[in-house]
This record gives structure tokens, sequence and C-alpha cells, in this order.
């Protein structure tokens, strides 16, 4: 059994490594910090698991997907930007893409692939495309940190509301009640774009 003394320093060197964001852990990993990628499984591992298991629908897929994951995070942290949004979605994403390369691994690609007329627009479908690409990512900078989160995981990541209650680790109601709310905020910040242009 440990000394008391042993037990509290235990306990407030795993609570003070709970106040580090998971973007400062990102940006750590960067820099090659091993005790930071160590805290980003720790706290990740198990949800990046439950993701990939419920979309592979098999275990061990879903074990490569996550040692594919947090390989990726290692090789990929110093492409991490801070001032795009908080480290969850980042990581998130990464983890949808490797469980998407594990299932795709599975299925064969065709001998021929059939011609099919292109479906994307003109230069100026493009256009504005991005201007309004350009206007929603302005907009979600202005909402409170909590609901551009929830945005980002279920828009960005293409996380199901249970999914996103999963992976912040909060009820399903509140995921919920974040998503109308910032829902109801964008629409009337880009209705006040609009409402300018007219």
């Amino acid at each position: 059994m440990l000394p008391v003394s042993s037990t509290m320093s235990a306990i407030v060197v795993a609570r003070s490594s709970d106040l580090v964001t998971d973007g400062e852990l990102i940006q750590r990993i960067a820099l090659r910090d091993r005790s930071a990628f160590d805290d980003l499984y720790r706290r990740y591992a198990r949800a990046v698991f439950g993701l990939a298991l419920r979309r592979l629908g098999d275990r061990g897929r879903a074990e490569d997907a996550v040692q594919e994951t947090f390989a990726a995070i290692w090789r990929s942290a110093r492409t991490y930007r801070p001032d795009r949004g908080p480290g969850a979605p980042w990581l998130y994403t990464v983890a949808r893409n490797a469980t998407t390369d594990r299932a795709r691994a599975r299925i064969e690609t065709p001998a021929e692939i059939p011609d099919e007329p292109a479906t994307d627009g003109g230069p100026a479908d493009r256009a504005e495309e991005s201007w309004v690409a350009w206007r929603v990512h302005s907009a979600l900078q202005e909402l409170p940190p909590r609901e551009r989160e929830t945005i980002e995981l279920a828009y960005w990541s293409g996380l199901s509301q249970s999914e996103v209650a999963e992976f912040l680790g909060i009820p399903l109601g509140t995921v919920k009640t974040r998503t109308r709310s910032a829902l109801a905020r964008l629409a009337d910040l880009l209705d006040d774009d609009l409402g300018g242009e007219r």
C-alpha cells in the first residue's frame, strides 16, 4: 500500500493532467512529447474504439482503427491549428478517417470504373460555394465555445448526437440543447449577413 503522501501526489498529478486541454496535448505531441501522447491516448482511446466498433462492426478491425488513429495523430500533430478550433474535433476527424480507411480496405474496387458525367459545377458555382463556406465558418467563430464544439463534432466530424454525447461525456439532452441553440444562433448570424447584402 502506498503512503498517504504518495497517494495524494498521484491524485494531484492525475488532476493536473486533466487541466491540460486536448489542443495543448496535440501541440506537445507535435514536439514529440510522449507523456502528452500517453495522456491523449488515455483520454480518447476508449471513445475512438467505440466509434470504430459501431462503424466497422468488428472488434479486431476497430482495434486496428484505434492504432491507426493514434499513429496518424503522432505523425500529423504538426498540422493541428488551435485557431481553427479545439483539439477534440480534429482528433475525431483523424479517427473517422482511419475508420473509413479500415472500412474501405475490406471493399474491393471494381475492375473498370463506369463512365459518368461530371456532377460538379462550373467556376461560378465553386465561387458561390466558397463564399457560403467562408460565411458559415465566420459565423461559427462567433458561437460560444461549447456550442461550436458540438456543431463541429456533429457536422464536420460526422458524429451522431449520441456519439457526440459519448465523446464529450455529457448527457444526450445537453447535446440536443446545445445543437438547437447553436443552429438558431447560426441562422440569426447568417440572416444578418444576407440582410446586409440586400
